[in-house]
């Protein structure tokens, strides 16, 4: 017996778990179908000492006081300011596009006064703004869109850009000075001991109870409750009556190598070259010190846990036939629930907002 299920401990059943058992005193079963918490964001140290993100780089950042606030409450932080690099060619150029990027690209020398002269002569001016081609080359124009862009995209939603929705990137960041951060938020850093720590302690409440190694379908009938709040895929619930919503997900390849240092930054990207689209180098993150070093490579693909909702007109549609179903008992939550790409401060908000 309890007043609520969450099924998923990730970080939108978890920060929605502690408003439930801290505001309105209701006792909280989580189900959990893997063997440890904290969903994607899930992290842990291995024989080298190195904090290894388990499901890809998870790099924290808000503009939100409330956010950053709320988490504080549960960690401490590590500065840390992300930076990423983007091989093209066999060359390291600094990503977002900076001032750098362009010159040691181009060969130029352009200013901080002068550099929007190149973008305003390169930059097309579509009609109309209908796919992720339209937003890049409309804003930096064709070289740099084939160079920097286009593959890399292609590879990681598996589809040609021209099919791409112009959300998935939204504006292109174009930075006319030397500013090589790849976030600019006012608060920037890393859970001093982890993600899976910061849940943990984020969990550790009385009226808080975690179940895991459980899939809720097979317990359902099990528990009662009042109220579910799910944030699994909201097809997978619903017994795929309308048909697989789309995703993507990603498949890591762990490497260890017995050298202090494998890249010069945390993340790099290869947009052209290769199956996978980046590489994450974890001993960045926390500066650590050790004689080896572990690399995750990212290969994206159709196969595999769901990871990234496919925002084409089709899929919002067949979402949209999902979210229809009348259901007073269940609330979906997070980006499977909901079908929509959150970062981790976005998810955090969202559910500091939800009415409960």
């Amino acid at each position: 017996m309890c007043n609520t299920v969450i099924v998923g401990s990730g970080i939108a059943g978890s920060v929605l778990a502690r408003r439930l058992a801290e505001e309105q005193d209701k006792q909280v079963l989580i189900v959990e179908k893997r063997n440890y918490i904290g969903g994607y964001c899930y992290d842990y140290r291995d024989e080298n000492g190195i904090l290894i993100h388990k499901h890809g780089p998870h790099i924290f950042r808000t503009e939100s006081e409330k956010v950053w606030q709320f988490l504080s409450r549960f960690t401490e932080w590590e500065d840390y300011q992300h930076k990423v690099l983007t091989n093209v060619n066999g060359q390291f150029y600094p990503m977002p596009i900076n001032l750098d990027t362009v010159n040691e690209f181009l060969g130029t020398s352009y200013t901080a006064e002068t550099v929007d002269e190149y973008f305003a002569a390169h930059r097309t001016n579509p009609a109309e703004i209908n796919c992720v081609k339209d937003v890049i080359e409309s804003q930096i124009g064709s070289e740099f869109y084939h160079a920097f862009f286009e593959k890399y995209t292609e590879k990681q939603w598996g589809l040609p850009c021209e099919q791409l929705p112009p959300e998935i990137v939204a504006r292109i960041p174009i930075r006319k000075n030397r500013d090589d951060r790849y976030f600019t938020h006012r608060w920037q850093a890393m859970p001093k001991e982890g993600y899976t720590k910061m849940i943990q302690n984020m969990l550790d409440h009385p009226n808080i109870h975690v179940l895991l190694n459980a899939d809720y379908k097979d317990i359902k009938n099990s528990v009662e409750c009042d109220h579910i709040y799910y944030s699994g895929p909201i097809d997978e619930y619903y017994g795929y009556r309308y048909g697989k919503l789309p995703y993507r997900s990603v498949t890591f390849k762990f490497e260890t190598y017995p050298i202090e240092q494998y890249q010069p930054a945390s993340v790099v990207n290869y947009p052209n070259n290769y199956d996978y689209t980046r590489i994450t180098e974890f001993k960045h993150f926390y500066r650590s010190k050790t004689t080896n070093t572990v690399i995750a490579k990212e290969i994206p693909g159709p196969d595999g846990d769901p990871s990234y909702p496919i925002p084409t007109n089709e899929n919002k549609e067949l979402y949209s036939k999902y979210a229809a179903i009348p259901n007073d008992k269940v609330t979906f939550i997070g980006r499977l629930g909901e079908y929509r790409y959150y970062s981790m401060d976005q998810i955090v908000e969202r559910m500091l907002e939800l009415k409960i």
